[in-house]
């Protein structure tokens, strides 16, 4: 077994936390990864350091160096930021198995939960502002009854969260699952719309579940976190049953 030097366990150190931040930025839309300056300080390693993570990374897929450009997370990976509308195939096939549907509500269900009660301990202070924001997000777009600024809002908060449980194999099976998460939770906002008697009244109390999830991430109170997810993705599921 070959010894641990420090420069090994600064870079293996490097290699870890850019890993996460591929991940976060994967999820949330930024395909571009700060400067190698600013890693080196948020890391506490060398930028030679730092370059030499991002080389591994780049050997293994997951990034793309542009000349004069920076450092790209590689373009194969789900892009969070594509339009969720008009659906995508895996719409279609939910439309003609309505029993998809179930299935993804109970799929979030065990996923999402967990990701909240990890984001509940784990968020550091600038995942819980980004949160936090995209929830003022939610409330303007319900204010405003803007439902496609809703669902946009919505699904930034859940990739958001995934990447806040600082967990990688969360991450990493959010990041192949967002294409249908992300179809699924647009067209749930949709649909709740589709009753105008009741839209106003379902949009209020997804924002409402949004915030209590919000609020216990940022109280890092991981129990009460899991629940509100559980009782928002319950809702969720109840509204297509009435």
């Amino acid at each position: 077994m070959p010894r641990i030097t420090p420069a090994s366990s600064a870079l293996q150190h490097a290699m870890q936390s850019l890993e996460r931040l591929v991940l976060e930025h994967g999820l949330d839309g930024r395909p571009r990864l700060p400067p190698e300056r600013e890693l080196a300080q948020r890391f506490g390693v060398s930028r030679t350091t730092v370059r030499a993570a991002i080389q591994r990374l780049v050997s293994r897929g997951m990034l793309q160096t542009r000349q004069g450009s920076g450092v790209f997370i590689a373009s194969d990976r789900p892009a969070a930021a594509a339009a969720p509308w008009p659906p995508a195939p895996w719409l279609g096939l939910v439309d003609a198995q309505p029993a998809l549907r179930a299935d993804t509500l109970e799929f979030r269900m065990v996923f999402e939960c967990a990701a909240a009660r990890f984001a509940a301990q784990r968020a550091d202070a600038r995942e819980r502002r980004e949160l936090a924001g995209t929830v003022g997000n939610m409330r303007k777009a319900v204010r405003d009854g803007d439902v496609a600024a809703e669902a946009a809002a919505d699904t930034a908060f859940h990739a958001q969260l995934a990447g806040a449980s600082h967990n990688m194999m969360l991450g990493r099976f959010y990041a192949n699952a967002i294409a249908s998460l992300r179809e699924h939770i647009t067209r749930n906002t949709y649909d709740a719309g589709r009753d105008a008697a009741l839209a106003a009244r379902r949009a209020l109390e997804r924002l409402r579940q949004h915030e209590a999830i919000c609020e216990a991430i940022l109280r890092q109170a991981p129990d009460d976190a899991a629940l509100a997810m559980r009782q928002h993705i319950e809702f969720v599921g109840r509204q297509f049953q009435a």
